[in-house]
């Protein structure tokens, strides 16, 4: 008994063109075989069947791909949109009300550093010539960089029931500073000494900051303690690498006035009010001896 035709039975017949499935019939009916002439006339019409079962499922499956490129399309447009935000939010300028962090470090577009801001721990050790100095204790607060990337002022600060200090410094180009606003104050045995107001140097360009470390770089691989103190205090010396010029303010001493000293950073002339609210004026020689006071 014939039942439904297999799918390879419906390969084959499909494959057969039209010339090889008439000869077929024909030869079917003249050997007079009744079982293949049931078998093959029983394709034709489930074969019909067939196709008409599978017109729906084409049609479907049509739509689920033109859906799949709607969705895949859409989907494109999504993520182009996503990227062009973001691309507008890195150029754009942001506003934030609170950033906490303990160092930032503002930059030129092409990374070079222009000003760090930290915290006492992360503080920048500075630059000198294109070389960042080696990691060193500084007060928090801010510094400044020049279009060479070297240092060249800052602001900072720090306190405790101790001591207190802020100082706001200006350097000389491939230098250490040559004017300062600066307050400290020290807590010594109970006895509190305080000073603030304006002070300049003079800075030497056949001394540069660039020399200064060549030679404290020398000093440290002598590995002598002893010659390495004696050698920082010889630069240490006034008319050696800098020479304090002029201080207008309040001193530790109590004094308030006018401070000046020559480029040997000996003192030359003073006039100030002491402790004891007199006003003073004075002359000194090379030596440091007053030799004319009102």
């Amino acid at each position: 008994m014939h039942g439904r035709p297999t799918y390879v039975e419906i390969a084959s017949y499909l494959a057969m063109t039209r010339e090889e499935k008439i000869p077929s019939f024909r030869r079917r009916r003249r050997e007079g075989d009744p079982a293949k002439r049931r078998s093959g006339e029983s394709i034709r019409p489930h074969l019909n069947i067939f196709v008409q079962q599978q017109i729906p499922i084409m049609e479907n499956l049509q739509k689920q791909v033109k859906a799949l490129k709607i969705y895949a399309g859409v989907l494109t447009v999504v993520v182009l949109v996503f990227m062009v935000i973001v691309l507008k939010q890195v150029n754009a300028a942001g506003h934030f009300k609170q950033i906490t962090a303990e160092r930032l470090d503002i930059v030129d577009a092409n990374g070079q550093i222009r000003m760090a801001i930290s915290n006492h721990e992360r503080q920048h050790p500075g630059t000198i010539g294109g070389k960042e100095l080696p990691k060193r204790d500084r007060p928090a607060g801010m510094i400044f960089f020049n279009d060479d990337g070297d240092e060249c002022g800052g602001l900072v600060y720090d306190g405790d029931k101790k001591s207190a200090s802020m100082t706001y410094s200006i350097d000389q180009y491939q230098n250490d500073q040559i004017m300062q606003i600066q307050y400290s104050q020290d807590k010594d045995a109970g006895s509190l000494q305080r000073s603030y107001g304006l002070k300049l140097w003079d800075k030497y360009d056949s001394f540069p900051t660039v020399k200064v470390v060549a030679y404290a770089d020398s000093l440290k691989k002598l590995n002598d303690t002893a010659k390495y103190n004696a050698g920082i205090k010889k630069l240490q010396q006034p008319g050696v690498i800098t020479a304090e010029r002029l201080f207008v303010g309040k001193n530790s001493k109590g004094e308030v006035g006018l401070f000046l000293r020559d480029t040997k950073g000996k003192p030359r002339l003073k006039i100030y009010i002491n402790s004891q609210n007199q006003p003073v004026m004075e002359t000194l020689n090379d030596k440091g001896e007053v030799v004319a006071s009102k």
